[in-house]
């Protein structure tokens, strides 16, 4: 069944686009995104969890009048992913369609959207779904991480990362060399590093234990010492970090 995301700035085309698309039982599943922003960080999280992950969508039904970036702009940034999700323009203008086909659209559904004619879209999209090729997905190398810097992509070593702060659905990584910022939630990193000695000392930050220098106690707080840079660790966390650490000294 189809994982769909409908985008639409105006809520009553929005809601009625959801409405008809749960309706239809070839669609699995309905998640609704008022602007390109909001839908784009959806499908940042779909990407990264993959073809047959959890957050992943088969196909996005896009409005094409948007403030800030339209959706004609989020199909052209969609075409540079390496596994998009199929795209359905879902709009009240005719005068898009040879734009929206030469950025390879499944359909292109003209408002108000009829049921029958929301249906040939969503069976137009299934039917492309159940017989795209399957496109090999290469593990990532555990050891190093990709980033972004200047157009160039980079491959940072995990081992030269001392620790890792939070920034929304971003992560900084810090080296002595300097920092990065991907997008990757904090969360994802602490899951994938936990085998490789990180450890969640607070809700913003991510730290290697071996390149604690230091573990620091003041009037209650506790705060270790990464890199010459000091980071307070929660209450939370805290029992947990001085176990691990003793573990380490001890074995």
């Amino acid at each position: 069944m189809l994982r769909a995301l409908a985008v639409d700035d105006e809520q009553p085309s929005l809601e009625e686009l959801l409405y008809l698309l749960n309706a239809d039982p070839r669609v699995g599943s309905a998640e609704g995104a008022s602007d390109a922003t909001e839908a784009l960080r959806r499908i940042n999280r779909a990407l990264q969890s993959g073809p047959g992950g959890p957050e992943a969508i088969d196909v996005v039904f896009l409005d094409i009048h948007m403030p800030g970036l339209d959706g004609l702009d989020l199909a052209r940034l969609l075409g540079g992913f390496a596994q998009p999700p199929f795209v359905v323009f879902v709009t009240a203008h005719e005068g898009f369609a040879v734009q929206a086909f030469e950025l390879k659209a499944v359909d292109y559904v003209l408002k108000p959207v009829r049921r029958e004619r929301l249906a040939e879209a969503v069976r137009r999209a299934a039917q492309l779904r159940d017989t795209a090729p399957l496109i090999p997905v290469h593990e990532p190398d555990p050891d190093h991480i990709s980033v972004e810097l200047g157009g160039v992509t980079r491959f940072v070593a995990v081992e030269d990362i001392t620790h890792v702060e939070a920034h929304g659905d971003y992560a900084r990584l810090h080296t002595a060399q300097g920092s990065h910022l991907v997008r990757i939630p904090l969360s994802t990193l602490e899951e994938r590093w936990r085998p490789r000695g990180f450890v969640r000392i607070h809700r913003r930050h991510l730290v290697a234990l071996r390149h604690i220098g230091e573990l620091r106690l003041d009037a209650g707080t506790v705060s270790v010492l990464v890199d010459s840079v000091e980071l307070q660790v929660s209450r939370r966390h805290a029992r947990q970090l001085r176990d691990l650490l003793l573990r380490r000294t001890t074995s």
